[in-house]
């Protein structure tokens, strides 16, 4: 397959780059640059200037440009989460409806923050929105990507949970408080946490390019949430290290306000039920061993 990736330089987008051209395929990646390398396209969102023959002949575009979430979520920060997120992604869906040949599948990320804090609600993709700006967000993401939805072209939305690996992502974040022995729960530590490895996350990209029924909304998450509590002493386990200072909640609250509340203290607890419907095969279900397996 011939793929055009946007946020190629972000954790999941270079990763996930790599992975394709193991596994044959032909990726290009745009740029917000002059290009300097042949696989690479340039284009300026804020002016919308771009070369539409540059575009076409694709099998798909890949969409996984935006902010990154992490941080205190001043106004200036919201409006750039929100901004890199819409207008990326309103861009190519404009470009894609001038194409002569344009692609069959257009991925376009999310994410599982779409649920809001729902307690211990199990979630599916079929599961009502949240409130908050986080859900507001990934509604309005997925609804700039269906733009482009017809009867030749499927739009997958990617509900992202939370990434692991040890070179990238939030677990990276973790690993020297937790190595120091001053890990512990967030809070009272009853929130679940719905994560997938890296590997799995890839693979599964992989899986619904090749597999043209899955479309939607789609939970990009292992098949076991876990509480954060469950989460911190299993971590602490592999680590051989104590996880006995929880981070209160007001802390988080004082320090972080509503990035705290919404990324760290809210309950998502969310299985992929599309990908398992669809036979896909989860390599990293047992949170122990996958974190073993990243951390030995």
């Amino acid at each position: 397959m011939k793929i055009l990736i946007s946020g190629s330089s972000g954790f999941i987008g270079a990763n996930l780059k790599n992975f394709l051209i193991e596994n044959g395929c032909e990726v290009k990646r745009l740029v917000r640059k002059t290009t300097q390398k042949d696989d690479e396209i340039s284009w300026d969102i804020p002016s919308e200037s771009y070369e539409l023959k540059d575009f076409e002949g694709f099998d798909a575009f890949i969409n996984l440009s935006g902010e990154n979430i992490f941080g205190i979520w001043t106004e200036s920060k919201k409006k750039r989460i929100v901004e890199s997120r819409l207008n990326t992604t309103t861009l190519l869906t404009k470009i894609i409806k001038k194409l002569k040949s344009p692609p069959a599948t257009f991925i376009s990320a999310s994410a599982i923050g779409f649920y809001g804090n729902r307690g211990d609600e199990l979630l599916d993709e079929y599961s009502q929105k949240g409130s908050g700006f986080f859900p507001e967000l990934a509604d309005e993401w997925e609804k700039s990507a269906n733009l482009v939805i017809d009867k030749n072209l499927r739009v997958v939305n990617l509900r992202i949970g939370l990434v692991l690996s040890k070179n990238g992502g939030a677990l990276e974040k973790m690993l020297t408080p937790f190595r120091f022995g001053l890990g512990g729960n967030i809070g009272n530590g009853n929130m679940y946490w719905s994560w997938i490895s890296l590997n799995d996350l890839l693979s599964a990209v992989l899986f619904i390019l090749n597999n043209r029924s899955i479309k939607g909304a789609v939970n990009m998450v292992s098949e076991h949430p876990l509480r954060n509590k469950e989460f911190t002493k299993i971590l602490g386990k592999v680590l051989s290290r104590p996880t006995v200072l929880p981070v209160p909640t007001f802390l988080i609250k004082t320090l972080l306000g509503e990035f705290g509340d919404e990324a760290l203290l809210a309950s998502t607890r969310v299985i992929p039920k599309k990908l398992i419907d669809a036979g896909f095969n989860f390599k990293d279900s047992d949170l122990e061993k996958t974190l073993t397996g990243m951390l030995a």
